[in-house]
């Protein structure tokens, strides 16, 4: 989602973006979103855990 629609979601009243979150939700459920889903939470408790990959890390992994 680009910054855009994000300031747009935003600016929406609140029975609009909760529509939004509804049928989001109803996508992240498909089997096809699994695996995004997971990493996706996997990625958050890296984050809250501060486990996170600096610039030279990522570098580094990839022989730049």
């Amino acid at each position: 989602m680009t910054e855009l629609e994000i300031e747009v979601i935003e600016k929406l009243d609140k029975e609009d973006r909760e529509k939004i979150a509804y049928f989001t939700e109803l996508l992240l459920q498909k089997s096809k979103y699994h695996p995004l889903k997971k990493e996706i939470e996997k990625r958050r408790e890296e984050i809250k855990n501060s486990d996170v990959l600096m610039h030279e890390e990522i570098w580094n992994k990839m022989n730049v």
